[in-house]
């Protein structure tokens, strides 16, 4: 770390100015007078725009050697830029549709220079004011299936999967998973944030034994199931979208997990701007309409993530044992209970946990509000509980509906 120093807007234009000088990248024209604003609002890192006379511009992203939401208190490992880059590399080499692109990284600075997606918009501000996304469903089940099949051993020799899950071991923000998901939430910790009026729902799920046993085999799971390469935080909050594009962003969380994790998550967060709603939304046509749409790109994305590993499974597994008549059914479905039991993790952890969403805490009705996390709070629970039910998408699709309102 002795060449890294944190950024500002003039350190940013300066670095850009010696690439360009240096003839090692050509994002803007020689000579070119370039502007930059900071304008991250995520809990780790500085994002700067960097734009010319002729407002082209880039991203440059740089990592912090601490937890921005918190401050210096809680240091963090540079090498998180690393690892956020080498999994978009991945990503983007199998995915490139809906990746977000890399055009410079550099592990001295820990700082990543990526395309500038402002034409797009963050899923999760776009779906808080009720807008529609009609190839939302159909990128992301794109995305999730082929970097998961091709990053798992259906597709990788196995020497080849285990120099992989050693090039992106990441035990500092795994850590901050293990206790933000699967600890935290469940016992009285300074973290946790939650309003006191939520109090007693909170100490039924803490004394909830039978979903505590539930949630320790979700973690162990997460701790020692290497299936494939993981963008790890898959929340509406990664992801930018209009009405032809979407890309997928942040993937610093990126490690060798399991398959349900990423595809958990991101039904996790439709599920929770769909309980959102009935805090947003008061016409009761206008809310049921966008709740339909919700339900629906949750449908459709399950589906086709399904149906994609189904296809990649029986044309492309190079293992001839995983060929085995009968296997990809087995496999199938026991993804689909982890993603079923890590979407309910995301429910419960994201009302109660550190990192609450907009999507919630953006309601200005209280009493709104509080009925809002206790129905993500009773869903999270019943998902998490019920998982090891569903055998088939049917009956998950099935449970969820049987628990919303």
């Amino acid at each position: 770390m002795t060449n890294y120093v944190a950024f500002n807007a003039q350190h940013a234009i300066n670095y850009i100015n010696s690439l360009i000088e240096s003839n090692q990248y050509d994002f803007f024209k020689p000579g070119q007078a370039l502007t930059a604003y900071e304008f991250g609002d995520g809990n780790l890192n500085l994002v700067f725009r960097i734009t010319d006379e002729q407002n082209n511009s880039i991203i440059l992203k740089q990592a912090l050697p601490y937890a921005r939401c918190v401050g210096e208190s809680w240091p963090l490992t540079l090498d998180r830029a690393r690892i956020e880059a080498e999994v978009l590399l991945n990503h983007g080499a199998i995915c490139p549709a809906h990746t977000v692109t890399v055009l410079h990284y550099n592990k001295d600075l820990a700082l990543t220079i990526l395309e500038d997606l402002g034409d797009l918009q963050i899923l999760r501000t776009a779906q808080n004011n009720a807008e529609q996304f009609p190839n939302l469903s159909h990128h992301v089940a794109v995305y999730l299936s082929q970097t998961g099949f091709y990053n798992s051993d259906f597709y990788l020799l196995a020497q080849d999967k285990k120099a992989r899950i050693s090039q992106f071991t990441n035990p500092e923000l795994c850590q901050i998973t293990e206790d933000l998901f699967f600890s935290d939430p469940y016992t009285k910790h300074e973290r946790n944030n939650y309003p006191a009026q939520l109090q007693t729902e909170v100490e039924a799920i803490r004394k909830n034994g039978a979903l505590k046993l539930e949630v320790a085999k979700l973690k162990a799971n997460f701790l020692s199931n290497p299936q494939t390469l993981l963008h790890g935080d898959m929340h509406s909050g990664s992801i930018f979208v209009n009405q032809t594009t979407t890309k997928m962003i942040d993937p610093e969380f990126g490690f060798f997990g399991p398959i349900g994790f990423d595809i958990g998550s991101f039904i996790g967060n439709l599920l929770l701007n769909y309980c959102a709603q009935h805090g947003r939304i008061d016409d009761f046509v206008a809310r049921r309409n966008y709740q339909t749409h919700l339900l629906s790109t949750l449908v459709e994305c399950y589906a086709t993530f399904e149906q994609q590993w189904f296809e990649l499974i029986n044309k492309q597994t190079t293992d001839e044992t995983l060929k085995a008549s009968g296997y990809a059914e087995y496999f199938m479905k026991h993804v689909l209970q982890d993603a079923i039991g890590y979407c309910g993790i995301e429910l419960i952890r994201r009302t109660i946990g550190l990192a609450n969403v907009i999507d919630i805490e953006g309601i200005t009705d209280e009493a709104a509000r509080l009925n809002v996390q206790k129905q993500t709070l009773a869903l999270g629970e019943q998902l998490i509980l019920n998982a090891h039910t569903c055998d088939t998408k049917d009956a998950f699709f099935s449970l969820l509906i049987s628990h919303l309102n």
